[in-house]
């Protein structure tokens, strides 16, 4: 499954429809017999919500955010001065009863499992930058039963995930609370409703005044196939110092850094990337992971930069290149290959060799990569479509339009 930033959403509408894709260098090939339903369950993010596409079917959700998989999908809606919250199933087709919660209310971020959601007065995700000013943030947890704390914390905090256990909540604590310009990475546990740092890869406390702090971009987030760990990509950290710089006094200068969240053992660790990363646009920059959890690939299509990082090891074992491009980057693999697209263009990499094979493009600006289950297919979101393609020749296999598609965010599970 392929993770990207998460923006926000919109009314869907499918009407039939068909796709071309170009291979580089060849003439263009269309579909023989145009597909008018998707072969596999997709979540999306459209301008007015989160959507669900299924089949010739599709569901949205205006103020919600979904699980991983896309099995639940956590919703709100004014009610007088309160909010209606509820959870859907789409796969099932179904919802869970409404309960009010006191105030208004958006949801922020599920836990992995799907089970409880982290909510704020107003959206922001963790990749959505500064927040404004304030000295205290609440926080709502919630399941699909109802409230399960309620929180008043203090700083300018945003929500990022939950423990593995769901007795703590991961923030970015921002700095200064008032005027926020940098952030650190915090632990709250729920049950003392305290905040305080995380723990370091050898499960000891960070020492006091170790905790890193960062100015750049968080570009993008993927949760580990096995809901251990979560991975986040920064970019733009000149002159950043890891915990361990500063616990052993070395002097740190990472430009690009995987900065990865043990959800268990509540640990981070930063992998740093080499150069060129970090110094080309963040929206360049973008990783997927193999469906084993075993190697984690980052590409910069701005310097054609590839690299892959052992999530045993949390180091990076390989580096390769492609050809530069430019645009907004996402990226999927099926394990066999790294699907690669910015602009109108997807580029195949082979994990062999860690260099392209094929190359195509598609009819409008790429707007996410999805690596079908199994294989077989690669989706690629596009400008108000979706279509699918062989992943070895990149032919279009079919096209269903999509308006109002922001991205395609990776397989939804049944329900």
């Amino acid at each position: 499954m392929t993770a990207i930033p998460i923006p926000r959403r919109a009314v869907l509408t499918m009407i039939a429809g068909a796709g071309v894709a170009t291979l580089a260098g060849c003439r263009p090939t269309r579909a023989s017999t145009p597909a008018l339903a998707l072969p596999d369950a997709l979540l999306v993010d459209l301008d007015g919500g989160v959507g669900v596409l299924r089949g010739a079917t599709r569901r949205t959700f205006a103020r919600a955010v979904a699980s991983a998989d896309g099995q639940t999908v956590y919703v709100t809606a004014p009610a007088g001065a309160d909010t209606a919250f509820w959870a859907a199933y789409p796969g099932r087709g179904d919802a869970s009863s409404r309960v009010v919660l006191p105030g208004r209310w958006v949801p922020q971020v599920v836990s992995a499992g799907g089970t409880m959601v982290a909510l704020t007065p107003e959206p922001r995700a963790v990749t959505d930058g500064p927040p404004g000013g304030r000295a205290a943030t609440p926080v709502l947890v919630a399941d699909a039963g109802g409230v399960r704390y309620r929180l008043e914390l203090r700083g300018n905090l945003v929500p990022e995930t939950f423990t593995a256990d769901l007795g703590g909540l991961f923030v970015l604590d921002w700095l200064p609370a008032a005027a926020p310009d940098r952030y650190r990475v915090r632990l709250v546990d729920l049950a003392s409703r305290t905040v305080g740092p995380l723990l370091t890869r050898d499960k000891s406390p960070v020492p006091t005044g170790a905790e890193e702090e960062m100015r750049g971009d968080g570009r993008q987030a993927v949760l580990a196939p096995d809901k251990a760990l979560l991975y986040t990509l920064y970019t733009h950290q000149p002159g950043h110092q890891h915990t361990r710089d500063l616990v052993s006094g070395r002097p740190g200068n990472a430009h690009a850094f995987v900065h990865t969240l043990h959800l268990e053992q509540r640990w981070a660790y930063c992998v740093d990337l080499p150069h060129p990363f970090g110094e080309s646009p963040a929206a360049g920059h973008a990783m997927a992971i193999t469906p084993d959890g075993g190697r984690l690939f980052v590409a910069d299509v701005t310097s054609g930069a590839v690299a892959e990082i052992s999530t045993e090891g949390l180091a990076v074992s390989r580096t390769g290149r492609l050809a530069p491009g430019a645009g907004s980057a996402y990226a999927a693999t099926d394990g066999r290959a790294l699907f690669v697209g910015a602009g109108t263009a997807v580029r195949a990499i082979d994990l062999a060799g860690l260099d392209g094979t094929a190359e195509w493009t598609v009819r409008d600006p790429v707007a996410g990569l999805v690596a079908a289950p199994g294989g077989g297919r690669l989706y690629v979101g596009q400008r108000a479509a979706v279509s699918w393609h062989d992943p070895v020749t990149g032919r279009v296999l079919g096209r269903v339009p999509a308006p109002g598609l922001v991205a395609v965010r990776g397989p939804a599970a049944a329900g």
